[in-house]
């Protein structure tokens, strides 16, 4: 499974690998920036704090890996350019993969999508367990030639030059013995998740915190694993009913294996699913078509209830910053962590990878200011997608502008449309999928649809039909 090839999109003629490149967090944003660093320093040191599994287990450190997880296209699409043949493997060994409309049944907002047509260019959705993706993952990232995992240490603090404006490694710790050892680095990644130091690390080196942008969901998940018989939900690999202004719950029901799904329930505010095994199935009666929820009632278990809280999507406006210490970067969710029921992260994740490479191109002079800014770029579609969708519920505590009242009514009629239009759901699904920015929404070609769908718009189909 080794990766020992320059990526594709490599500029020509590039300097040769040189340095040293210490990335905090062995998760998929740190796996992944790793990848993109490969190619540009000679040594790069992966340090996660958890013992890292060989096999496809969940870990202390990532607890949303029991629930349910899926790559949009656009992280697919960094993976199939990361690390070819991965997403062939994980189809080999039975992954299920999305291809067709009739595959999915998907309801955001409480609109369910026009299942007809065909993807005029379809980027699949894979659907490993997240243990399974990120152990496939770190298993190529592991192979790559000069690149060392290091597990059970954790980062206490980073050394700079003494008037701080430049960091020169890391101080860590063993997790077991509680020995410590100094590792310099010409350049630090801090990709320890929505939980990362830098913000704290940045005062201590004399420098200002980013500003932070943050929305309060106060969001409860719960998952469980079932087995259900084969065929039971006809050609459907995945179920998504989004949460909708009269109705703050949602669901996930994901199929990951042929007959081994896994159910994911959410609820806003005061309306959090219960964890009991009878009251989990209560709950999510109300929010499931009836004919999945019949195949639910006689699937067969595979584990108890478990949950998860989220209570805010933080945005970290490093992008912002007048002043930033040269040898210091931050990435993934240690930037923005959105509210994870949109399933963006990962595939922001993926973005993010790309806009790293393409700075790394152009050198590594001021790359922490040229990345923070390219990578804003990347975020700011994801992040008003899920901000607006959020603030369309009124459990959901925030100002509301002009702005945001206008796009969620624009979205609003894109999906009335969308219910009966294969074609304006196909362009809505690029969108949500970070494979295209909303402006396509605007092509008059679309737009006439959508005024055309909402001027004549059929009986709304009830969500609970087959």
């Amino acid at each position: 499974m080794s990766d020992d090839t320059a990526h594709p999109h490599a500029p020509e003629g590039r300097r040769p690998r040189d340095g040293h490149c210490v990335v905090l967090g062995g998760s998929i944003a740190g796996l992944f920036a790793a990848r993109v660093l490969y190619e540009t320093f000679a040594r790069v040191t992966v340090v996660d704090r958890d013992t890292l599994p060989t096999t496809d287990e969940n870990r202390r450190g990532v607890p949303q890996g029991r629930h349910a997880h899926a790559i949009l296209p656009a992280g697919t699409r960094g993976l199939q350019e990361m690390f070819p043949g991965l997403l062939e493997y994980f189809e080999a060994a039975g992954v299920p993969v999305v291809r067709e409309p009739t595959e999915m049944h998907f309801a955001p907002g409480g609109h369910l999508l026009c299942q007809e047509g065909r993807y005029a260019d379809p980027t699949p959705t894979y659907q490993p367990t997240r243990p399974q993706l990120e152990g496939g993952v770190r298993a190529r990232v592991r192979e790559l030639p000069g690149v060392e995992i290091v597990d059970r240490c954790e980062a206490t603090g980073l050394l700079s030059t003494p008037d701080g404006t430049r960091v020169t490694g890391v101080r860590l710790v063993h997790r077991d013995s509680g020995a410590e050892r100094e590792l310099t680095a010409d350049l630090v990644v801090d990709a320890t998740g929505r939980g990362g130091r830098t913000t704290r690390w940045l005062t201590d080196l004399g420098h200002e915190p980013p500003r932070e942008d943050r929305i309060a969901v106060d969001i409860k998940y719960v998952s469980r694993t079932l087995r259900l018989a084969p065929g039971a939900l006809g050609r459907r690999k995945v179920v998504i009913v989004g949460a909708e202004p009269g109705r703050p719950t949602g669901a996930t029901f994901l199929q990951h294996e042929p007959d081994r799904w896994m159910l994911t329930l959410i609820g806003y505010g005061g309306h959090h699913p219960p964890t009991d095994p009878g009251d989990f199935l209560e709950f999510a009666k109300p929010i499931l078509p009836s004919d999945v929820f019949e195949a639910l009632c006689a699937a067969e278990p595979l584990d108890a209830p478990v949950a998860h809280r989220y209570p805010a999507s933080v945005r970290r406006r490093y992008e912002g910053l007048e002043r930033f210490p040269d040898g210091l970067l931050v990435f993934g969710d240690a930037i923005c962590s959105f509210n994870p029921v949109y399933g963006q992260g990962m595939s922001v994740a993926a973005l993010q990878a790309d806009v790293l490479r393409e700075c790394l191109g152009h050198g590594r002079d001021r790359l922490a200011y040229r990345f923070f800014r390219a990578a804003a770029r990347r975020i700011e579609v994801a992040w008003q997608m899920a901000v607006g969708s959020d603030l369309a519920l009124p459990q959901v505590e925030g100002d509301r502008p002009l702005p945001v009242r206008l796009s969620n009514a624009f979205f609003g009629a894109v999906l009335t449309a969308a219910e009966q239009d294969p074609v304006v759901a196909q362009e809505f699904v690029k969108v949500s999928s970070l494979l295209s920015a909303p402006l396509i929404l605007l092509n008059p070609v679309t737009l006439g649809r959508v005024v055309r769908g909402n001027l004549h718009p059929r009986r709304r189909r009830p969500i609970r039909s087959h």
